[in-house]
């Protein structure tokens, strides 16, 4: 296997491919993606994405999703360490989410037992009021929510994840006990968004580009995005850049299965590497609205085990872990 990994990402590397001229043709290398999540969601997506660059750059000659929902994509990281470790065709794509959900669900799993390979993108998240709310600014949801944060209430996604994890630091700046945060979780974002145009929720946590459309429909008034600096094409400002110290990126990573080492980590990185530098992986993150956040192995191994750290003392403070 490891002759056999090493010989593809060689192959890869050296000649054209008629769909992408002056791209190596497609190498022996066949992959399987699991997307802890159901089908269309962000992980999904991700795991789609890296598909489509990863053969148009001939990094791989065959790459298969498959999608395991479940629990905020514990379900999919228990079943890809409990059956994958060791094997060489095995990724993952996972994000913030999933360590909170790992965390806030006591998992004997989490994303410290698989093998980091890339950090690829991160969102801001955005926070957004229905139409005809009375809350005009993030100050004017700050005071919201110092009023009463019980009668406050958020809708996102699950439980545990980025979207409740920032609610719950914009709880906090607001001088409010954030374990008494009123939030509802949604499992997709279909539903978080019917609740918000609905009139069902004071406030709501998204990806912006889940909401992009009502957003700029006018449907939903952005007020903040989580992002530390602007983004072009956002009005909405950082909540740094308001006042608040509160930064959230809605990474996403790619991992290999655990005890994938040597020549056949080796093998991995580089193909992901070669994949995420190419023009055809830069085209598809600004199709879709992604920021690169890119980060080689080594430096996002590191990334992991803080951020792992930081999202355990959030859910702590809004009684989600202990």
């Amino acid at each position: 296997m490891r002759q056999f990994l090493k010989t593809a990402i060689c192959l890869a590397a050296l000649a054209g491919t008629a769909l992408y001229p002056g791209v190596a043709p497609a190498s022996d290398l066949e992959l399987t993606i699991t997307a802890p999540a159901g089908a269309g969601g962000g992980w999904d997506s991700a795991a789609r994405s890296l598909q489509e660059a990863m053969m148009a750059t001939g990094q791989a000659k065959s790459v298969q999703v498959v999608n395991v929902p479940g629990a905020g994509g514990t379900v999919g990281l228990a079943q890809f360490v409990g059956s994958a470790k060791g094997a060489a065709d095995q990724l993952l794509v996972a994000g913030i989410t999933l360590v909170g959900a790992s965390i806030s669900n006591n998992s004997p799993v989490d994303l410290t037992q698989v093998t980091p390979l890339a950090r690829l993108t991160g969102d801001p998240l955005v926070v957004v009021v229905p139409k005809d709310s009375p809350i005009k600014t993030i100050d004017d949801l700050l005071a919201t929510i110092k009023k009463d944060v019980a009668t406050t209430i958020w809708v996102g996604g699950s439980a545990g994840g980025a979207d409740h994890i920032l609610a719950a630091l914009i709880t906090k700046s607001a001088g409010a006990d954030p374990s008494k945060i009123n939030y509802v979780a949604y499992s997709g974002g279909g539903e978080a968004l019917a609740a918000m145009l609905g009139g069902q929720a004071t406030a709501g946590v998204s990806g912006y580009g889940e909401w992009e459309g009502q957003i700029k429909s006018g449907d939903l008034r952005a007020l903040a995005i989580s992002y530390p600096e602007p983004i072009a094409g956002i009005e909405a400002k950082p909540l740094k850049a308001q006042g608040l110290d509160i930064e959230l990126v809605n990474w996403r990573g790619i991992f290999a299965a655990p005890g994938v080492e040597g020549e056949d980590l080796e093998a991995l990185k580089a193909a992901v590497d070669n994949t995420v530098k190419s023009q055809q992986w830069q085209d598809i993150v600004k199709a879709r609205g992604w920021t690169d956040y890119y980060a080689p192995s080594d430096e996002f191994k590191g990334f992991i085990a803080s951020e792992t750290d930081r999202v355990r003392t959030i859910l702590t403070s809004i009684g989600l872990a202990q």
